[in-house]
Protein backbone atom coordinates (compact mmCIF):
# COMPACT_ATOMS: atom_id res chain seq x y z
CA UNK A 1 0.00 0.00 0.00
CA UNK A 2 2.74 2.67 -0.82
CA UNK A 3 0.66 5.41 -2.51
CA UNK A 4 -1.78 5.55 0.37
CA UNK A 5 0.12 9.23 1.73
CA UNK A 6 0.51 10.43 -1.39
CA UNK A 7 -3.02 9.99 -2.41
CA UNK A 8 -3.99 11.44 0.58
CA UNK A 9 -1.99 14.64 0.21
CA UNK A 10 -2.65 14.30 -3.51
CA UNK A 11 -6.19 14.85 -2.72
CA UNK A 12 -5.56 17.30 0.04
CA UNK A 13 -3.35 19.24 -2.68
CA UNK A 14 -6.02 19.54 -5.55
CA UNK A 15 -8.81 20.77 -2.72
CA UNK A 16 -6.70 23.33 -1.55
CA UNK A 17 -5.32 24.94 -4.73
CA UNK A 18 -9.26 24.78 -5.78
CA UNK A 19 -10.05 26.43 -2.33
CA UNK A 20 -6.90 29.08 -2.74
CA UNK A 21 -8.22 30.05 -6.41
CA UNK A 22 -11.89 30.93 -5.26
CA UNK A 23 -10.43 33.10 -2.59
CA UNK A 24 -7.92 34.76 -5.01
CA UNK A 25 -11.35 35.39 -7.30
CA UNK A 26 -13.36 36.46 -4.51
CA UNK A 27 -10.43 38.63 -2.83
CA UNK A 28 -9.64 40.47 -6.45
CA UNK A 29 -13.51 42.30 -6.45
CA UNK A 30 -16.87 41.13 -5.55
CA UNK A 31 -19.63 40.71 -7.76
CA UNK A 32 -21.68 43.87 -8.31
CA UNK A 33 -24.89 41.31 -8.00
CA UNK A 34 -23.82 40.54 -5.11
CA UNK A 35 -25.65 41.84 -2.06
CA UNK A 36 -22.20 42.87 0.68
CA UNK A 37 -22.44 43.46 4.27
CA UNK A 38 -23.13 47.03 5.34
CA UNK A 39 -21.59 48.43 8.22
CA UNK A 40 -19.40 45.78 9.05
CA UNK A 41 -15.98 46.34 11.35
CA UNK A 42 -14.80 43.00 11.61
CA UNK A 43 -10.97 42.92 10.48
CA UNK A 44 -9.53 39.43 9.53
CA UNK A 45 -7.16 38.11 11.83
CA UNK A 46 -3.29 37.49 11.79
CA UNK A 47 -2.37 35.39 8.26
CA UNK A 48 1.19 33.61 8.24
CA UNK A 49 3.23 35.49 5.83
CA UNK A 50 4.56 32.84 2.54
CA UNK A 51 8.13 31.46 3.12
CA UNK A 52 10.79 34.45 1.25
CA UNK A 53 11.88 31.80 -0.93
CA UNK A 54 8.59 31.15 -2.81
CA UNK A 55 9.36 30.19 -6.63
CA UNK A 56 6.81 31.53 -9.46
CA UNK A 57 6.86 27.80 -9.84
CA UNK A 58 5.16 27.20 -6.29
CA UNK A 59 1.59 27.51 -4.45
CA UNK A 60 1.88 28.39 -0.95
CA UNK A 61 -1.28 26.87 0.90
CA UNK A 62 -0.30 27.74 4.46
CA UNK A 63 -2.45 25.37 6.60
CA UNK A 64 -4.93 23.06 4.36
CA UNK A 65 -7.05 19.89 6.38
CA UNK A 66 -8.36 17.17 4.48
CA UNK A 67 -11.04 14.32 5.54
CA UNK A 68 -12.15 11.44 3.63
CA UNK A 69 -14.10 8.38 4.64
CA UNK A 70 -12.26 6.02 2.41
CA UNK A 71 -9.01 6.76 0.68
CA UNK A 72 -8.55 3.14 -2.04
CA UNK A 73 -5.16 3.12 -3.43
CA UNK A 74 -3.55 -0.28 -5.92
CA UNK A 75 -1.75 -1.08 -2.42
CA UNK A 76 -4.43 -1.13 -0.22
CA UNK A 77 -7.12 1.06 1.55
CA UNK A 78 -7.30 3.12 4.63
CA UNK A 79 -11.03 4.76 6.33
CA UNK A 80 -11.46 7.94 8.20
CA UNK A 81 -9.19 9.55 6.65
CA UNK A 82 -7.46 13.29 8.67
CA UNK A 83 -4.38 14.86 6.80
CA UNK A 84 -3.57 18.37 8.17
CA UNK A 85 -0.53 20.14 6.82
CA UNK A 86 1.14 23.47 7.28
CA UNK A 87 3.85 25.55 5.60
CA UNK A 88 2.55 23.49 2.54
CA UNK A 89 3.64 24.07 -1.18
CA UNK A 90 3.36 22.54 -4.26
CA UNK A 91 5.13 22.78 -7.38
CA UNK A 92 6.59 21.23 -10.06
CA UNK A 93 8.43 19.00 -7.64
CA UNK A 94 5.27 17.83 -5.62
CA UNK A 95 4.23 18.78 -2.40
CA UNK A 96 6.39 20.15 0.52
CA UNK A 97 5.21 20.60 4.11
CA UNK A 98 7.06 22.54 7.01
CA UNK A 99 4.80 19.52 9.11
CA UNK A 100 2.24 17.13 8.17
CA UNK A 101 0.09 15.10 10.52
CA UNK A 102 -2.09 12.37 9.72
CA UNK A 103 -4.88 10.13 11.43
CA UNK A 104 -5.54 7.05 9.67
CA UNK A 105 -7.72 3.62 9.88
CA UNK A 106 -5.63 0.86 8.63
CA UNK A 107 -8.07 -2.16 8.49
CA UNK A 108 -7.16 -5.51 9.52
CA UNK A 109 -7.52 -6.71 5.88
CA UNK A 110 -5.12 -4.79 4.48
CA UNK A 111 -2.30 -5.02 7.32
CA UNK A 112 -2.69 -8.90 6.91
CA UNK A 113 -2.31 -9.20 3.07
CA UNK A 114 1.17 -7.46 3.76
CA UNK A 115 1.94 -10.07 6.75
CA UNK A 116 1.50 -13.00 4.58
CA UNK A 117 -0.94 -15.08 2.46
CA UNK A 118 -3.35 -17.57 5.03
CA UNK A 119 -3.19 -14.74 7.64
CA UNK A 120 -6.20 -12.78 9.62
CA UNK A 121 -5.83 -9.98 12.02
CA UNK A 122 -8.61 -9.10 14.39
CA UNK A 123 -9.61 -7.28 17.38
CA UNK A 124 -9.67 -8.92 20.96
CA UNK A 125 -10.53 -7.71 24.14
CA UNK A 126 -8.59 -5.48 26.09
CA UNK A 127 -7.20 -3.49 23.19
CA UNK A 128 -5.22 -6.42 22.20
CA UNK A 129 -4.90 -7.85 18.56
CA UNK A 130 -5.52 -11.18 17.50
CA UNK A 131 -3.21 -12.96 14.50
CA UNK A 132 -4.36 -16.37 12.96
CA UNK A 133 -2.18 -17.72 10.45
CA UNK A 134 -2.03 -21.25 8.17
CA UNK A 135 1.62 -21.98 8.71
CA UNK A 136 3.50 -25.27 7.78
CA UNK A 137 6.17 -25.98 10.08
CA UNK A 138 8.47 -28.86 10.10
CA UNK A 139 6.45 -30.47 7.61
CA UNK A 140 3.60 -30.65 10.08
CA UNK A 141 0.42 -28.37 9.37
CA UNK A 142 -0.74 -25.57 11.52
CA UNK A 143 -3.24 -23.05 12.48
CA UNK A 144 -1.57 -20.70 14.98
CA UNK A 145 -3.16 -18.27 16.74
CA UNK A 146 -1.91 -15.42 19.06
CA UNK A 147 -2.78 -12.43 21.22
CA UNK A 148 -0.65 -9.39 22.09
CA UNK A 149 -0.29 -5.74 22.49
CA UNK A 150 0.25 -3.39 19.71
CA UNK A 151 2.98 -0.62 19.58
CA UNK A 152 4.56 2.23 17.58
CA UNK A 153 7.73 1.26 18.07
CA UNK A 154 10.91 2.70 15.47
CA UNK A 155 7.83 3.87 13.58
CA UNK A 156 6.55 0.23 12.85
CA UNK A 157 3.64 -1.29 14.20
CA UNK A 158 4.71 -4.20 16.37
CA UNK A 159 2.32 -6.61 17.39
CA UNK A 160 4.23 -8.62 20.28
CA UNK A 161 2.49 -11.97 20.74
CA UNK A 162 1.28 -12.77 24.24
CA UNK A 163 -0.45 -15.61 24.00
CA UNK A 164 0.70 -18.34 21.18
CA UNK A 165 -1.74 -21.53 20.37
CA UNK A 166 -0.79 -24.34 18.06
CA UNK A 167 -4.20 -25.74 18.04
CA UNK A 168 -2.83 -28.93 19.41
CA UNK A 169 -1.81 -30.25 23.57
CA UNK A 170 -0.28 -28.31 25.73
CA UNK A 171 2.41 -30.63 25.36
CA UNK A 172 3.16 -29.91 21.59
CA UNK A 173 7.55 -29.44 20.66
CA UNK A 174 9.06 -26.56 21.90
CA UNK A 175 10.67 -26.00 18.79
CA UNK A 176 7.68 -25.93 17.09
CA UNK A 177 6.47 -23.32 19.50
CA UNK A 178 9.48 -21.06 19.11
CA UNK A 179 9.02 -20.90 15.71
CA UNK A 180 5.38 -20.42 15.21
CA UNK A 181 5.85 -17.64 18.02
CA UNK A 182 8.50 -15.95 15.23
CA UNK A 183 5.30 -16.43 12.69
CA UNK A 184 2.85 -14.13 14.63
CA UNK A 185 5.51 -11.46 15.39
CA UNK A 186 4.36 -8.73 13.60
CA UNK A 187 6.69 -6.17 12.88
CA UNK A 188 5.49 -4.07 10.22
CA UNK A 189 6.13 -0.49 7.81
CA UNK A 190 3.10 1.60 8.11
CA UNK A 191 2.95 1.56 4.14
CA UNK A 192 3.32 4.57 2.12
CA UNK A 193 5.03 6.99 4.76
CA UNK A 194 6.87 9.79 2.36
CA UNK A 195 10.53 10.68 3.90
CA UNK A 196 10.44 12.41 7.25
CA UNK A 197 7.28 11.14 8.53
CA UNK A 198 6.79 8.24 10.88
CA UNK A 199 3.89 6.64 13.34
CA UNK A 200 4.14 8.04 16.63
CA UNK A 201 0.84 5.80 17.87
CA UNK A 202 -1.10 3.24 17.42
CA UNK A 203 -4.22 1.68 18.32
CA UNK A 204 -6.69 -1.01 18.13
CA UNK A 205 -10.43 -0.46 17.25
CA UNK A 206 -12.96 -2.29 16.03
CA UNK A 207 -12.56 -1.50 12.73
CA UNK A 208 -8.74 -1.69 12.40
CA UNK A 209 -5.91 0.11 13.71
CA UNK A 210 -5.89 3.76 14.63
CA UNK A 211 -2.45 5.19 13.43
CA UNK A 212 -0.94 8.64 13.47
CA UNK A 213 1.82 9.74 11.81
CA UNK A 214 3.83 12.98 12.41
CA UNK A 215 6.55 14.54 10.07
CA UNK A 216 8.49 18.01 9.68
CA UNK A 217 9.86 19.03 6.67
CA UNK A 218 7.88 16.08 4.79
CA UNK A 219 8.56 16.18 0.78
CA UNK A 220 6.23 13.60 -1.32
CA UNK A 221 7.30 14.26 -4.88
CA UNK A 222 5.07 13.77 -8.65
CA UNK A 223 5.00 10.16 -9.51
Amino acid sequence: MRQFVLGVVTTLVVLAVGAGVLLVSLGSGADPATPQASGSTATPGARPEPPEDLTEEETWLGTVDFAGEDLVSPDGDLAVVDATGSGVRFGTGGLRAARLDIDATIPFDTLAEQVGPDTRIYAVSGGLAGVEREVTILGRDLTVRATGAVTADGGQLVIEPETVDLGGPSFVDATLSAIARTLVTIRQDVPGVPSGMALTDVSVTGAGFGAQLTGTDVTIGRR
